[in-house]
């Protein structure tokens, strides 16, 4: 990994599906220690953009680097130290979450697994039901195993999408001071895809908003609500999303 570059550095990064451009033209930057929220609507491009930065999907045209590394020609070189999570992914549903946890950790090449299990088991409140089969699970449940199969290898670069869907209020809480305490801890980056407006206001450093494959916006919280006279982010969300609806996406740089 080189130090003292950006964890992800993204120029010029595009995907069409025939004649559907899912992501046009995206710039962008994430810093370690930082955590940047990826907003928009469905179909904005947030997926797309995630699955291109973990090398899923091959961009149209455009670059990808993380760690310093070209992710369309070694990828490889930084997957070991970035991870993922999403609740729309499924695990396979007859392992139990020990033993779906227990292959990714494999995979990752851990040593020491049950203890690292052990440990995240007791860190994101797993016990009751870790070893139970996944299938069995409530949405909540296997939201936190996909979060524990996330932080394995305690990555530098963390991609989130929607981390505290179906979680109670209470549970979504401290899941929110857990990954911020992490992010302190090991100086890692966090790139945060969420609908929930109050937990990237909460979280971020750093926002950008997706609209149409473009981001039409971007900067902190603060400055995006100062400079869209807004009282919240999610109201900066709405009228920026309304906005651009009627003139079409073009981005307002701050």
């Amino acid at each position: 990994m080189l130090e003292g570059n950006p964890i992800i550095s993204v120029a010029g990064l595009s995907k069409k599906f025939g004649t559907v451009c899912a992501v046009d033209n995206i710039n962008f930057t994430v810093s370690a220690g930082s955590i940047t929220g990826l907003l928009g609507g469905n179909g904005a491009g947030k997926s797309t953009t995630i699955a291109m930065l973990l090398g899923l999907i091959i961009p149209t045209c455009g670059k990808v680097e993380i760690f310093g590394v070209d992710m369309l020609k070694t990828r490889h070189a930084a997957l070991a130290h970035m991870n993922f999570s999403s609740p729309y992914i499924d695990l396979p549903q007859r392992l139990t979450g020990t033993q779906n946890l227990t292959v990714y950790a494999r995979l990752y090449g851990l040593s020491n697994i049950s203890d690292r299990l052990a440990q995240l088991s007791e860190e994101l409140h797993l016990s009751a039901f870790i070893n139970r089969p996944y299938r069995t699970l409530s949405s909540g449940q296997k939201t936190r195993v996909m979060l524990a199969k996330s932080l394995l290898n305690e990555p530098k670069l963390l991609l989130l999408d929607e981390p505290t869907a179906s979680l109670d209020p209470d549970t979504a809480d401290w899941i929110r001071r857990y990954l911020a305490n992490y992010q302190r801890r090991t100086n890692a980056a966090i790139l945060l895809a969420s609908h929930n407006m109050p937990e990237v206001e909460q979280l971020c450093d750093q926002v950008l908003m997706l609209q149409g494959g473009n981001i039409i916006t971007r900067g902190t919280p603060a400055e995006l609500i100062k400079t869209h006279g807004a009282g919240t982010l999610e109201e900066v969300f709405l009228a920026v999303a309304r906005q651009n609806q009627k003139s079409g996406a073009s981005e307002r740089s701050i």
